[in-house]
């Protein structure tokens, strides 16, 4: 009987035990931010990851909010370059014009200072050798009654007929190009009329070697088709210097090449540029504008 009641004590302080590591184990998890109900299994609570997130989701709208900023800023500064360009080329463009219409000079001996004389009008004396001519094609005619030699509405296509003229009161050989001709009288013998003899006095725009441009042919010597202006190429094929001149129209002849087929004119698309660069700064600062500040919250 004593032996029941002592197992009888032992299993109550047994169960008691049991009951003060489970408050406890309760009261510890309470205290931990871990919630426990019975028959759910416990999860640790995320209010303190969140608290940490926060700051730096906020750091990172911070930094992309000056970032995008740049568009517009970028924008900007590209159209005011360009209202600088377009007031660069206005002035390019009446300077040769002006040098255009300046009174022509002797030209010079030397044929370095041709190099500061691009578009000066120049006069010489002497006469032509055709049987060296030259053909830069396809050409298209300048009207030369237009103003500044712009082209004209005509889509006929032909060549500048390109002849060797030796001066005689310098002692050298030039190149000139006489003027616009349709492919049908490219060749000589259709317009014979046109080939002047004898010493004459001719007045021309001076004009410098150019570089091949993207997608135009190269020259082909051997067949006489040129594509572009290549002094030195142009020298050694008929033996002259490499100094080039543009014949005004007063060189024009019944039956010759049609002179005065000087391009003077630069293309000028800045107005253009300063729209583009200016409205998208525009549009830009105003989208900027409505995401991140028209959503702040007044102080």
């Amino acid at each position: 009987m004593a032996a029941v009641a002592s197992r009888m004590l032992g299993l109550r302080a047994a169960g008691l035990l049991r009951a003060a590591c489970v408050g406890r184990a309760g009261a510890s998890r309470s205290v931990l931010g871990v919630t426990s109900r019975p028959g759910v299994a416990w999860m640790p609570s995320r209010c303190g990851s969140s608290a940490a997130e926060a700051p730096a989701t906020k750091a990172d709208d911070s930094v992309l909010q000056w970032l995008l900023l740049l568009i517009p800023v970028t924008a900007f500064g590209l159209g005011t370059w360009q209202v600088q360009r377009r007031k660069w080329k206005l002035k390019l463009i009446a300077e040769l014009e002006s040098r255009v219409m300046a009174e022509p000079i002797p030209l010079p001996a030397d044929p370095v200072e041709l190099k500061n004389l691009e578009y000066r009008p120049v006069k010489v004396k002497g006469h032509f050798d055709h049987s060296k001519e030259l053909y830069i094609m396809p050409r298209t005619m300048v009207d030369p009654a237009r103003e500044a030699g712009r082209i004209s509405s005509s889509t006929e296509s032909g060549a500048f007929v390109v002849t060797p003229f030796h001066c005689t009161d310098l002692g050298v050989t030039i190149l000139v190009n006489r003027g616009f001709v349709p492919r049908k009288k490219v060749n000589p013998e259709t317009r014979q009329t046109g080939q002047v003899e004898g010493e004459m006095d001719l007045t021309g725009v001076v004009r410098l070697t150019e570089t091949r441009k993207p997608f135009v042919p190269e020259n082909n010597p051997e067949r006489n088709h040129w594509h572009y202006r290549d002094l030195e190429a142009m020298a050694r094929t008929t033996g002259a210097d490499p100094v080039f001149i543009d014949a005004d129209f007063k060189s024009t002849v019944p039956g010759g090449p049609i002179g005065g087929q000087t391009r003077v004119t630069l293309r000028n698309e800045h107005m253009q540029y300063i729209i583009t660069w200016y409205g998208l700064c525009a549009a830009t600062s105003y989208l900027w504008f409505k995401k991140f500040l028209h959503r702040m919250p007044a102080v």
